[in-house]
């Protein structure tokens, strides 16, 4: 195993970037933090999200406990704005849709090292709150890694949250943190493997979605796992 290490300069970062951001959202809208109590914190884990918008990995990282590694569309980097804060918080890039055995040794590396990741199942923003099926990666992660999933909902960070913030309305933006998920070793082969990735990484969404508004669910309607 490699020791994942994070400069210097992205840890001086993060000591400012993360109260700020969290003050801004403070600012903009009404926060409410649920389940604090099920992050089990200074282990490694994976923190799962719905993703509908760019407001949903900044508002996660910066109330977090304890700072998180993130994995983000390469494409964003681009972004001036975005890709700038991304390049500052040290998000690792993903190019969405291909094999990238380096990203995910990396992955493994930093779950190896004890620290939280922070993935979105669905492989990029559904631009709406109904969540869109994951992509198997989560699955994999699930596989190789061997540690606990951390279900997030994240409700109120819809595209129109910035508009309607800065006319006056204060939306409010809920992050419900539910129970890990610990998943047992897949001993299956071949197809049934895939498979079998797949199905974990719906376990996770559809334990997302037992923490989200029904109008959030979307593929997963009707199959959300009740977290009472």
């Amino acid at each position: 195993m490699k020791p994942y290490y994070i400069p210097l300069h992205i840890q001086l970062n993060r000591l400012f970037l993360r109260p700020a951001i969290s003050t801004l959202f403070r600012i903009l809208g009404r926060v409410k933090i649920f389940g604090k109590e099920n992050i089990p914190l200074g282990k490694p884990y994976v923190i799962a999200i719905n993703h509908i918008s760019i407001f949903d990995p900044p508002l996660l990282v910066s109330f977090w406990p304890e700072p998180p590694e993130v994995i983000g569309a390469a494409d964003v980097f681009k972004k001036k704005g975005q890709g700038l804060l991304l390049s500052m918080y040290g998000v690792i890039p993903v190019h969405r849709g291909d094999y990238d055995r380096v990203l995910l040794d990396k992955i493994m590396d930093i779950l190896k090292s004890g620290r939280p990741l922070v993935i979105a199942p669905e492989g990029g923003r559904s631009h709406i709150p109904a969540m869109q099926r994951a992509m198997p990666g989560v699955g994999y992660i699930i596989e190789h890694a061997q540690v606990p999933v951390v279900p997030v909902g994240l409700v109120g960070t819809t595209e129109d949250f910035w508009q309607r913030a800065t006319h006056g309305e204060k939306p409010p933006l809920e992050i419900r943190i539910g129970k890990p998920i610990i998943f047992p070793p897949i001993t299956e082969k071949g197809a049934e493997r895939r498979e079998a990735r797949q199905k974990n990484a719906d376990l996770v969404m559809r334990h997302i979605a037992g923490l989200l508004p029904e109008e959030y669910h979307g593929v997963y309607a009707g199959q959300a796992v009740s977290t009472e």
